[in-house]
């Protein structure tokens, strides 16, 4: 089968289902190319439920779809000692892959037609003559499908990380939990709970999003170089939730489990003429702290702004250069011990307003804020991986 269409979106997680709902809502008057989503269908290349977090004001365009939001956020040192923050104007927002899928459908369907979506297995996108590319995917039943297009965005994670300076991995693994009796209180994620064993290289800890007194995610995180087997994090889960969290009785509901790289790699986003690259795999996931969501917004808006108006649609960079230097020295810093990284965090939420912190960790504060913000943190050891980071070569991530 042969499918032609001005703009190809392949994949459907947040980057592609973003791109998707901003294409499938044009603003008055604008180009509206014809677009054809490529969903992979169920089986090993579709992507597992999962959670996003992130942090906006109220009125968001996902605001119908979360599973629940919150106004203050705390973060405990490894003696315990909380620091709890209202983060006003803004607020923390849990939005499940199901939920924003189903969006994304329902806009797509109550559209004018012009986006569509096709459950396919994509192998390969190559140029095609003439211009364009042509998109090389099966069907459900196997069936071959070539989609012809004019632009190709794809979202589909790298099958290896481009060289790097420091690699750490966000790997974590969440239970949803409900309890005999009410220990949660709803009204404030425990953002970053450092009363975690800690590895030799990073960090860890654990994360709570309570849905109620009886209901949360619960979640054991660590930044370091190796992942863990599911039976270490389920020993460390069995640790937060008995011994650091004593809720007592519980029942798990459902699991979540998760890689983010975190790492100072330079991502290309373009592939071939005509064919891009969006979401982590072009490098929107911010290296200092695994969040993705927020950049993913800017990038899939700045693309559909470009192609609503029929200008060329490379994508822009998800980070500025200063935020990528700083989360390099970040990295490097946590990678050779330099700094102690529950002490970092536990201080920067202790002597920075809440909500101008979040600003720099989503990369929109002035160098004057940012120099500001840089008073609070070691500055020896943070200025010593500055300093170093020009000078480390690039390597492949190791195997």
């Amino acid at each position: 089968m042969e499918v032609e269409a001005d703009v190809a979106v392949v994949g459907a997680g947040a980057a592609g289902l973003s791109l998707a709902l901003r294409l499938a809502r044009p603003p008055a008057g604008a180009v509206r190319p014809q677009v054809l989503v490529l969903a992979a269908p169920p089986g090993p290349a579709r992507a597992a439920p999962r959670t996003w977090c992130f942090w906006e004001p109220d009125g968001g365009p996902y605001d119908e779809a979360l599973t629940a939001s919150w106004r203050r956020l705390r973060v405990r040192g490894g003696d315990g000692t909380p620091v709890t923050s209202a983060i006003a104007p803004l607020r923390y927002k849990m939005l499940r892959s199901d939920a924003f899928e189903a969006l994304a459908d329902r806009a797509i369907t109550s559209g004018e037609g012009r986006v569509s979506r096709m459950e396919a297995a994509v192998d390969r996108i190559a140029p095609a003559p003439g211009g364009g590319a042509l998109v090389h995917a099966r069907d459900a039943r196997g069936g071959e499908v070539t989609v012809r297009a004019r632009w190709v965005f794809d979202s589909r994670p790298l099958p290896r990380l481009p060289p790097a300076r420091t690699t750490l991995l966000q790997h974590f693994r969440g239970w949803f939990v409900r309890t005999a009796r009410p220990v949660f209180d709803p009204s404030v994620v425990e953002l970053m709970d450092f009363r975690t064993p800690q590895p030799a290289h990073g960090l860890s800890f654990g994360y709570v999003l309570p849905l109620g007194p009886r209901e949360a995610l619960v979640e054991y995180t660590e930044f370091s170089r190796r992942v863990l087997g599911t039976d270490g994090y389920d020993r460390a889960l069995r640790e937060y939730v008995g011994r650091v969290l004593g809720v007592g009785s519980y029942e798990v509901t459902g699991c979540e489990q998760g890689v983010i790289p975190m790492t100072d790699a330079d991502f290309p986003r373009r592939t071939a003429p005509g064919v891009f690259r969006i979401g982590a795999c072009a490098g929107a996931t911010r290296p200092s702290t695994g969040y993705t969501f927020s950049a993913v917004q800017r990038q899939t808006a700045a693309v559909a702004a470009a192609l609503h108006a029929g200008r060329h649609p490379l994508p822009p960079r998800p980070h500025s250069a200063r935020a990528r230097f700083m989360d390099a020295a970040l990295l490097h810093a946590l990678d050779r011990g330099r700094v102690d990284g529950p002490a970092f965090f536990t201080r920067l939420f202790s002597r920075v307003p809440a909500p101008r912190l979040l600003r720099f960790l989503d990369g929109r504060t002035s160098l004057a804020e940012d120099l500001g913000i840089g008073a609070h943190v070691p500055v020896a050891a943070m200025l010593a991986s500055a300093l170093a980071v020009p000078f480390t070569p690039r390597r492949p991530p190791a195997a």
